[in-house]
């Protein structure tokens, strides 16, 4: 299918049970609530569904539920996060008969980081060899790949169509937008300033707290886009209260923790990510009820 990529894309969380087993049952649930608040996408397998945890057959069950629930309402996105050129077409090549819109593969980060022209020649190898979009995750820290480099890569390779650009600084999202003069698609994962990015440009986000709490970030994107920049900075405020509270190294655990406070199922977090301590939880409880929402359980 073909869809425009933009807006809130929620990159959703793998629900695994006490064993560590798929929970596809979790899984659809969650992406029917999504659906109904109103997403403009779905991205799963990313760093907030755990891809990097995930088997080729678990990708391909997790997108299939995901296409098939999306149909031709929204695009879906599937990540990808692996080391070699090799592996990544194996992922891409296992959903591309699916009707996935696009790829979202990180830059290659096990401890050798390519130069630009081995980086160039994986993502290009990528897009031609499973036929589908590619937008670059730009997440790794020393794999960090400049809006310099990305812009010509959006350029010059055919197939590479974004970026979803992480970290805390809005000034390379900023230069990033500058240098691309409107080619491609920018999401933003910079959790703390979706405001601004949206502000600035950014086409949409992929970004983890947009699974936590997806009515609100609806929120700010329809403010900022009808210029109403009282309430979109009110939101931004509420959300950066609750972005406080979850980031962490389990991030992806306590994206699931404030999912389980509005009675959603996240499931647990695969092993050996921990799971949400009882201090995190409380902090996401309260910053929870600070940004509006009442959670349906009592405070741990």
């Amino acid at each position: 299918m073909t869809c425009a990529l933009g807006g809130i894309v929620p990159p959703v969380v793998t629900p695994f049970d006490a064993s560590g087993e798929l929970d596809i049952s979790a899984l659809q649930k969650e992406i029917v609530h999504l659906l109904q608040a109103g997403v403009h996408g779905i991205a799963v397998c990313g760093s907030t569904g755990e891809g990097h945890t995930l088997t080729v057959e678990e990708t391909r069950r997790i997108a299939t539920l995901a296409v098939r629930e999306a149909g031709d309402a929204v695009p879906v996105i599937v990540g990808v996060i692996a080391d070699s050129t090799r592996a990544v077409v194996e992922r891409g090549r296992a959903v591309a008969d699916l009707g996935v819109t696009a790829l979202q593969v990180t830059p290659v980060h096990y401890l050798f980081r390519p130069d630009d022209a081995a980086m160039t020649a994986f993502f290009a190898t990528i897009a031609e060899q499973t036929g589908l979009p590619v937008i670059v995750y730009n997440v790794v820290p020393w794999a960090y790949l400049s809006p310099t480099f990305l812009a010509r890569l959006i350029a010059e390779v055919p197939g590479v169509v974004g970026v979803k650009q992480s970290a805390g600084d809005l000034k390379l999202l900023a230069d990033l937008l500058l240098l691309l003069k409107g080619q491609g698609t920018v999401f933003s994962a910079v959790d703390a300033l979706l405001y601004p990015s949206f502000a600035i440009g950014a086409h949409g986000a992929i970004a983890a707290i947009l699974s936590a709490v997806p009515e609100l970030c609806l929120q700010l994107w329809d403010a900022v886009r009808k210029g109403d920049h009282q309430a979109a900075r009110s939101l931004h405020e509420r959300l950066l209260v609750l972005w406080n509270a979850l980031e962490g190294d389990n991030l992806p655990a306590n994206v699931k923790c404030a999912m389980a406070f509005q009675g959603r199922e996240g499931g647990k977090p695969r092993a050996p990510m921990p799971e949400t301590s009882r201090a995190q939880a409380q902090r996401i409880y309260d910053a929870l009820i600070h940004a509006g929402i009442s959670p349906v359980v009592p405070r741990p």
